[in-house]
């Protein structure tokens, strides 16, 4: 007679309902796993040869396994939550200590490393200044708040549709300032060396059948116009003029015959610069002696700086327009290369940044055409796009389904920030749970295999949004329920043997 059966039974009940109570106890943790108690029974001898006469003594734990199937997706109101939809786990550090987890409640700390909320951070792949991915061992995250650099504008694709039935404007030659000499103008925003926002516009004039000249101006000015306009600030006895002028205001005490003596001086030269220029592009004696005037009135201005007296000058700029290139479109209204020959597409222009802002003083850009047509209806603008961009500071940031790191930048622009790294495991199973939601790589799980979120078995990720507990509460209720009925039905046993053994022991 023994109470071996009874006992181990108590015991796995007891096991059994400590495994349910922490399941219970852990349904609303994030990222959790439950786990389900696995029993074996136990006997005596195993290899006795008495078949089904011999009785077992009891049951034993055999294990308590970890369920990793897919909890429910929650969405969050937090960027940094990032939750797991398939395999995987996120791969952390803490104190030199690798963990593992799926709880995606992450957060920036002082230092601006992504951080779990035991502090632990949160590995994956860092960037290259250029916002490049580099793959290389996992290291701590860490999101940059450095402000994104401009990029200058290089090239410019513009599609457009030219309406076929449009007429050669009545009047000649093109005027950027009289709409009666061109038949379209589309505006583009491109930018400097610095991120200065500067206005390109193309002007398309109709030449003949299937031919159309494609003017170029610059914040409203004509390419050609802007050119000699500016052709002060080169000039050596120009930038002398001016320096004196600079001079003269910082001098102390100041003196205003001298200061009003540079401006003229200054004047002068700006004069003699622009208007020889535009001689050579073929401007009228009038326009020449028009620049000439109001320079020198511009010079005779109190209180009037030499960026002042360039204005003044510049809007007395007026030479003879010269198109960047011309395109061609055969019966069909496509873009005809045979055509165009010998010019090519993409047609370049060099864009003059004036007035002077500091950045380089000429943009190269290239301007594409491709999908641009020539049909019999409404002249009208498809899609300009252009790769330059101003300056931009760092407003919010989210993960993308491969855990790319996403910066989204004032200037429109979005740049990658990092990429969390997920592991997994031959036998997820064999790891040992270390608490605060978190695991330990043990002999029996096997060696980590790193990847990227969407590859070789990988889940993917969703940001904003956290994996819920696994734990079904109603089973595990049900399941409570059956193990405390088998808790009282081996207590049971315990009892009846024990009123067998009092019977015995009463036999006088």
């Amino acid at each position: 007679m023994s109470f071996q059966q009874g006992l181990s039974g108590l015991n796995g009940a007891a096991k059994s309902l400590d495994v349910i109570g922490n399941n219970i106890a852990n349904s609303s943790t994030v990222g959790f796993k439950g786990s389900n108690t696995q029993f074996a029974d136990v006997y005596a001898r195993s290899l006795n040869g008495a078949g089904a006469t011999q009785a077992g003594i009891g049951v034993s734990v055999a294990a308590i396994a970890q369920q990793f199937t897919q909890g429910n997706i929650e969405t969050t109101a937090n960027p940094l939550d990032i939750a797991i939809n398939g395999a995987g786990f996120f791969r952390t550090e803490i104190s030199g200590t690798v963990q593992y987890t799926r709880n995606g409640q992450f957060s920036l700390d002082k230092n601006g490393y992504i951080v779990t909320p035991q502090g632990a951070n949160v590995t994956g792949y860092g960037v290259s200044p250029n916002g490049q991915i580099l793959a290389s061992t996992p290291a701590p995250l860490k999101i940059s708040t450095a402000d994104m650099k401009p990029v200058a504008t290089t090239k410019v694709d513009t599609s457009i549709n030219l309406d076929s039935r449009e007429t050669v404007p009545t009047n000649f030659p093109f005027n950027a300032n009289d709409a009666t000499t061109y038949n379209k103008q589309v505006p583009v925003s491109v930018y400097d060396t610095l991120g200065n926002e500067h206005t390109m516009s193309m002007f398309y004039v109709k030449t003949g059948s299937g031919t159309w000249d494609v003017y170029a101006g610059a914040d409203g000015t004509e390419l050609t116009n802007v050119n000699v306009a500016k052709a002060a600030t080169g000039n050596a006895a120009a930038q002398t003029a001016r320096d004196a002028w600079t001079a003269a205001t910082k001098a102390s005490p100041q003196d205003p015959a001298a200061i009003a003596a540079a401006l003229a001086g200054y004047a002068a030269a700006a004069s003699a610069a622009v208007s020889g220029a535009a001689g050579t592009a073929g401007a009228t004696a009038a326009t020449v002696t028009a620049i000439q005037t109001a320079a020198t009135d511009a010079g005779n201005t109190a209180g009037y700086t030499p960026d002042q007296v360039d204005k003044d000058i510049a809007a007395a700029v007026s030479v003879p327009s010269v198109p960047i290139g011309t395109l061609k479109f055969d019966s069909n209204g496509a873009l005809s290369a045979a055509l165009m020959s010998p010019q090519t597409l993409p047609l370049a222009v060099t864009f003059p940044v004036y007035p002077a802002t500091g950045a380089k003083e000429t943009l190269s850009i290239k301007l594409g055409f491709n999908g641009s047509t020539q049909y019999g209806s409404d002249t009208s603008e498809k899609l300009t796009t252009q790769d330059g961009y101003k300056p931009g500071h760092l407003q919010r940031f989210s993960a993308a389904a491969d855990g790319t790191l996403l910066g989204q930048y004032s200037n429109g622009q979005t740049k990658a920030l990092g990429q969390v790294v997920l592991a997994n495991f031959t036998n997820s199973g064999g790891l040992e749970p270390i608490g605060n939601n978190s695991w330990a790589e043990t002999s029996a799980s096997g060696t980590p295999l790193l990847g990227t979120a969407g590859t070789g078995g990988f889940g993917v990720l969703q940001s904003s949004a956290t994996e819920a507990s696994n734990v079904d509460l109603t089973a595990e209720l049900v399941n409570m329920i059956t193990a405390q009925r088998v808790y009282q039905a081996n207590a049971q046993t315990i009892k009846t043997q024990d009123s067998v053994l009092q019977t015995l022991v009463n036999l006088r």
